[in-house]
């Protein structure tokens, strides 16, 4: 029986395409991209997690990235304002799908931008990262949205990738792990744990101690199942080609 639920939306034909920031473009694998995602939403299933499609975005190389398309807090879906002009068509299919499943939206404006991925959610702190796609005025209003609803946004800069989730995530405790040569201000999370790969920087925090992570990162995944935890590593690599992670392949619903 599921317990929680995800939003996920397939790789599009043109993925090789996706926007780099960071990164050298070298080949991607498309089919071999398809079938990753594919084992991506086997392993949510496989660990009490419902994936539920939004409608495809084929003409969006980075669609598949659906994390940037929203912030859910509560039931508030707040529909981002990606930083990137030609990420902006991958909106209305997921506001689509987001009201469909009975969420109140709002959405960031101009002169805001905000992507999905510069947010990290723990109990009633939200972290947002500023500096790449994610501008002050975006953050504001995503701070003046979420203040009702008892959340306290903590900017942070971000010099070195393309999100700060592409930088640090959160284990269910609430310490952040991060890779040193990539999060500007360790000194921002109260909690902070260095991990030794940058990929092992990104958890997925799924049930009863399980933690998604990719299968680039063996030495993260020894370190976190020292300290208890279940891990359930997928191999992602065509995405992390593309600066993907495997918070950003689906958008997680549930309660704060």
């Amino acid at each position: 029986m599921f317990q929680q639920r995800a939003l996920v939306r397939p790789p599009s034909p043109r993925l090789a395409e996706g926007l780099l920031t960071h990164l050298e473009r070298v080949p991607v694998d498309a089919q071999l991209a398809t079938r990753q995602w594919a084992d991506y939403r086997s392993a949510l299933h496989d660990n009490g997690w419902e994936t539920l499609l939004a409608p495809a975005a084929d003409e969006c190389p980075d669609g598949v990235f659906i994390e940037d398309t929203m912030v859910v807090y509560g039931d508030l879906a707040v529909i981002t304002r990606p930083g990137a002009v030609s990420r902006r068509l991958e909106l209305p299919g997921a506001e689509l799908a987001i009201r469909t499943l009975g969420y109140r939206t709002a959405r960031i404006t101009d002169p805001g931008t905000l992507d999905g991925g510069d947010v990290l959610k723990h109990d009633r702190t939200v972290w947002v990262g500023i500096g790449g796609r994610t501008n002050t005025a975006g953050a504001d209003q995503l701070a003046r949205l979420l203040a009702p609803l008892g959340a306290r946004v903590v900017p942070v800069t971000l010099t070195k990738v393309l999100h700060l989730k592409s930088a640090a995530t959160a284990l269910p405790d609430g310490t952040v792990l991060g890779h040193p040569d990539f999060v500007d201000d360790p000194a921002v999370f109260p909690h902070f744990l260095a991990v030794p790969e940058p990929e092992g920087a990104h958890v997925v925090s799924l049930n009863d101690g399980r933690l998604l992570i990719s299968a680039a990162a063996p030495r993260t995944t020894e370190q976190l199942a020292a300290l208890g935890y279940t891990m359930v590593p997928v191999d992602i690599s065509e995405f992390e080609k593309l600066e993907g992670c495997v918070t950003c392949l689906s958008v997680r619903l549930r309660g704060v």
